[in-house]
């Protein structure tokens, strides 16, 4: 094998190694979206006989999923914005001050990130018994909000890092208070960071919720429960293009 030949293979085989994860991500979506339309799905991937939306219409009206459908979308989009606005009020002073034990306390954030709820499990369930708090829906609201703080924090502060802070001192000098700096400066150049947590931190608590169905109904019921985050990733993805482009908005 010659020179020549190395360099073509050394820069084709990585195209096929991706060619082939993706192939491997795309046959179970694949599944999802066949059987959702098949009245006689199986487990493996095969072309249905004939369309149906009988499954779409057998989860939809159902009385059951439409409750839980409107519960799990109240609760992740509170959770959302409950954690947008507590982490970056967080994240603000780790930001912008000199704290003395801040390099410990984002190692501990960052660790807390990586900690797995089964840790957990147990005293939590120890303190909602103590607060009343069990079987109750804010229980489980606040849960998810502790649960995706780390990551919060964590994320805004790396974002808010990139925030120059003249703008924030140029409207103290005009009388801004510092939460009026905050929601009037930074958060909007801070648009970006902020639909990237409220994603994810709405997709890691939307995708909790489970149905048992049959294969046909399942992957209907799965196709309707991803639309959400579909639809907010959508609708968020001109911010997040954006990245932090300053211009206009430092001095020359």
């Amino acid at each position: 094998m010659n020179t020549k030949q190395r360099k073509l293979i050394y820069r084709i085989l990585p195209y096929v190694i991706l060619t082939i994860i993706g192939i491997c991500f795309l046959l179970p979506l694949l599944w999802v979206l066949v059987a959702s339309v098949d009245p006689s799905a199986m487990q493996s991937l095969k072309m249905p006989k004939q369309l149906t939306a009988v499954n779409y219409v057998d989860v939809l009206t159902s009385a059951e999923n439409q409750r839980a459908f409107v519960i799990g979308l109240l609760m992740s989009l509170g959770q959302a914005i409950i954690v947008v606005l507590l982490a970056l009020l967080a994240a603000y002073p780790l930001s912008r001050y000199q704290l003395k034990y801040k390099k410990p306390f984002m190692l501990t954030i960052l660790f807390m990130t990586s900690l797995p709820i089964t840790a957990v499990m147990v005293p939590v369930y120890q303190l909602f018994l103590s607060l009343k708090l069990y079987d109750n829906n804010v229980g489980v609201v606040l849960f998810y909000v502790a649960s995706s703080m780390p990551y919060g924090i964590w994320m805004l502060k790396n974002f808010m890092d990139s925030v120059p802070g003249d703008l924030e001192e140029a409207a103290w000098v005009d009388g801004a208070s510092v939460l009026m700096g905050i929601r009037k400066i930074i958060a909007p150049l801070m648009v970006p960071g902020i639909c990237t947590v409220a994603i994810f931190t709405f997709s890691g608590s939307w995708g909790n919720f489970f149905v048992p169905y049959n294969y046909g109904r399942l992957a209907a019921f799965s196709v309707l429960y991803a639309m959400p985050s579909i639809v907010l990733y959508i609708l968020s993805q001109r911010f997040m293009s954006k990245g932090f482009s300053m211009q206009g908005g430092t001095k020359g």
